[in-house]
């Protein structure tokens, strides 16, 4: 995995459940919504890598 996406993928992720925290905490569904996407989206990210790292050995 690359130095700079295994970043990107891990910043997506606490992100995400930071945004996903302060909006189940408020009740603001939209902002909870957002917050588990961007992490999902994080974790999509972070299997994308693994799964080129796999292959490349």
């Amino acid at each position: 995995m690359t130095a700079g996406e295994k970043a990107k993928a891990k910043t997506e992720q606490a992100k995400g459940k930071t945004k996903e925290t302060l909006g189940s905490a408020l009740g603001n569904d939209r902002m909870a919504a957002e917050g588990r996407a961007e992490k999902s989206t994080g974790d999509a990210r972070e299997a994308k890598e693994k799964a080129k790292d796999a292959f490349k050995h």
